[in-house]
């Protein structure tokens, strides 16, 4: 460990099961005046975030920004964290697969939000730790039993939406397949229970924009794409009430967010060369993602209401169907 991590206040905070508001100024302006600037360094402050018991409220605080500091901007390139600090974060912050408390998976997401770029298995971690608070009534969530295993609060909806938000940064704008699994994942455990309506919302566009990007359409940023918005409405209007129950921008408001590959198509230079490359990436992408598609949602059994959302937003978005989705489009009419 680096040579402060030896000094008497850090030896000393290490024997005592009580880390206080003086203790915190201290770590701030004598032993990490300068930034946490060493892995063991780092792991210092988890030993102490481990070993304390009873921690002041200016703790966390200065805790996930300092570890943050560390690994988005000390460890080079700055802002961009590497395969191997994240298998050392997730290692480290880790308990049988799940976060150890709160303020370790405040500092997972907090690094995610400060990061340029991160490895998707980072954020794909992330989102299981609400996966295993909703599904199995596990990890750090649960702390104080305020939320409900089987049930999506709009709690465990914003910490979904701020995680997929902090992901989108640096060429990450649509949403990946892992993410995708573990949302599809979430919503097949939860589909009877009375989740938070936001829930519906977040589900079908976090989707939507899976599979509109596979097929071609440019991917507006995460934000855009994730938002609440109120659009107009511009679909039929039986589409358009459905939608409105499901989702506050409607069909017309997702349509809105991305452009057609036509739409594409008109801005860049060489039109034919790129009209071709597309059709090639449209084709080898859309037979796996409809294949991908197909399989979660299945054909032997009803439709989730989100599902019938989703399955009608790409009926009437995509001009091409791949045949794959026919026969779960035929369910939507």
């Amino acid at each position: 460990m680096g040579e402060r991590i030896g000094s008497a206040p850090v030896v000393g905070l290490t024997s005592k099961d009580r880390i206080t508001a003086e203790d915190v100024v201290m770590l701030r302006r004598e032993v990490f005046a300068d930034g946490v600037v060493s892995r063991g360094e780092a792991e210092a402050l988890f030993a102490l975030d481990a070993t304390a018991r009873d921690k002041s409220p200016e703790w966390p605080e200065f805790f996930v920004e300092a570890v943050t500091d560390y690994i988005v901007h000390q460890e080079k390139p700055a802002g961009y964290i590497s395969e191997d600090n994240a298998a050392w974060l997730i290692r480290t912050i880790s308990r049988d697969g799940m976060v150890d408390n709160l303020t370790e998976l405040e500092l997972l997401v907090h690094v995610l939000e400060r990061a340029k770029s991160s490895p998707g298995r980072l954020s794909a971690y992330a989102l299981e730790q609400v996966a295993h608070a909703v599904v199995d009534g596990k990890g750090p969530l649960m702390l104080g039993g305020t939320l409900v295993p089987g049930l999506v609060a709009k709690a465990e909806v914003d910490l979904l939406r701020r995680i997929l938000y902090a992901y989108g940064g640096d060429g990450n704008i649509a949403i990946t397949r892992t993410e995708a699994e573990v949302l599809f994942r979430i919503n097949e455990q939860t589909s009877a229970a009375g989740n938070d309506p936001s829930w519906n919302e977040l589900f079908v566009k976090a989707l939507a924009n899976f599979v509109m990007c596979s097929a071609g359409y440019e991917a507006p940023t995460r934000e855009a794409a994730l938002r609440r918005d109120s659009f107009s409405e511009q679909a039929e209007p039986e589409i358009g009430g459905f939608f409105s129950r499901m989702v506050s921008g409607g069909l017309a408001g997702i349509m809105e967010a991305y452009r057609s590959p036509g739409d594409i198509e008109a801005e860049w230079e060489s039109k034919n060369r790129a009209a071709e490359a597309l059709a090639r990436r449209a084709e080898t992408i859309d037979a796996g993602e409809a294949k991908w598609l197909a399989e979660r949602i299945g054909t032997h059994r009803p439709l989730h209401d989100n599902e019938r959302a989703l399955l009608t937003l790409i009926k009437h978005a995509s001009p091409e169907i791949h045949p794959a989705l026919k026969p779960l489009l035929d369910k939507v009419g």
